[in-house]
């Protein structure tokens, strides 16, 4: 690839010469209302010649998302901001929001009101999101997060970096990052994010690098390297997907893609059942029929590559889905957002249609405590 396709990219869905004037005019219409922005990098990856291309169907726009269906916060994110771009809903952990762009735009993101504008989603006042973090000694957990962190210059992300080092109780500092995925040289060509990596990921003190391979075919040799790289320099790999139809609701592909990971080092950490977000209801695949995808895929692959948890990120708490029978579905809470509910077990009547927790009746669950249903916006 060219210096130049390296680090360009396309924010106009006029500038994708490989599609038709009609499709153009198509996906303009929903890149109006859910922005379209792409590394040239992973466009390059599409085979232009299949419609339902997995790599295709992940970042460019189709006119399915205008089914009114879902919100803009579905984890009910701003119950537990703080402060604009400071989020600390789990006792251990605190995120920062740092980045209002990404290397591309995934069709199903979650957290689309970043790109809208919001003002409550990015960190306005960095001094006063680390105070508050050094005030709250339970915070052992930062996860720096957008956006993509890695949009930032290395010399930004390395003050974030070193401030954070400055609070004894931060233990972990994670960095959410699709970047490896969508523009791999932005890591493999830049030798002081390396060198940062290596300076701040100490013996005691990890850096963990939360990647977001979501396909086989992301994981090109130059994506690879990257990830070796960041791995040489200190960082703990691991990646987390979301299971999202037309691209990876397979359980050969899935298994390809954990394997491929674990080979190549880096831990499969979460399977997230796609949230309920404005837009999402054609890239979403019903729970039950995900998790028979999951434990499918679990099968055909080694121990070290079946690591990921299949979970709901809800507004109460992180629930992973453990078991179902022909009547019932068995759900824990991984982490709850009040600590006496986690590893709290709940069962449930079978509905094969129910895509998010709020689906299920019968919640064994106090009254007092209801949940806010994903209703059309």
């Amino acid at each position: 690839m060219t210096a130049e396709l390296k680090q360009s990219y396309v924010t106009d869905v006029k500038e994708l010469k490989n599609l038709s004037q009609a499709e153009v005019g198509e996906v303009a219409k929903v890149a109006a209302k859910y922005p379209f922005y792409c590394s040239e990098y992973y466009l390059s990856l599409i085979d232009w010649n299949d419609p339902n291309d997995p790599i295709r169907q992940v970042v460019v726009p189709h006119a399915k998302e205008l089914e009114k269906w879902g919100r803009l916060d579905p984890s009910d994110e701003q119950s537990y901001t703080v402060m604009p771009g400071l989020e600390h809903k789990y006792n251990s952990t605190a995120l920062l929001l740092v980045s209002k762009t990404c290397a591309g735009i995934c069709r199903y993101c979650f957290r689309k009101r970043v790109f809208l504008g919001s003002k409550r989603d990015c960190i306005t006042d960095l001094p006063a999101a680390l105070n508050y973090i050094s005030q709250h000694k339970e915070i052992t957990n930062v996860l720096l997060t957008g956006g993509d962190p890695l949009m930032l210059s290395t010399d930004g992300l390395e003050e974030i970096i070193t401030k954070l080092r400055q609070i004894d109780h931060v233990q972990i500092i994670r960095i959410g990052t699709r970047m490896p995925v969508y523009n791999p040289y932005r890591i493999a060509e830049d030798k002081q994010l390396l060198d940062l990596i290596e300076k701040y990921s100490t013996p005691y003190k990890k850096i963990y690098m939360m990647t977001h391979f979501v396909h086989p075919r992301e994981l090109t040799d130059i994506a690879i390297q990257a990830c070796h790289l960041m791995k040489k320099a200190g960082a703990e790999m691991t990646n987390q997907t979301p299971l999202i139809k037309g691209i990876n609701d397979n359980p050969d592909v899935l298994a390809e893609l954990f394997a491929k990971l674990s080979f190549y080092g880096v831990v499969p950490y979460y399977v997230f059942q796609c949230r309920p977000a404005s837009g999402n209801k054609a890239y979403t695949v019903p729970i039950e029929t995900g998790y028979d995808i999951f434990e499918q895929a679990k099968a055909r692959i080694s121990g070290l590559a079946k690591r990921a948890r299949f979970v709901m990120s809800h507004s109460s708490g992180k629930i992973e889905i453990i078991g179902k029978t022909d009547t019932n579905v068995f759900m824990k809470y991984h982490r709850a957002a009040d600590d006496s509910d986690s590893g709290k077990f709940m069962i449930f009547k079978s509905n094969p249609q129910a895509c998010w927790f709020d689906d299920y009746d019968e919640v064994n669950y106090p009254a007092d405590k209801p949940y806010r249903s994903y209703g059309p916006e």
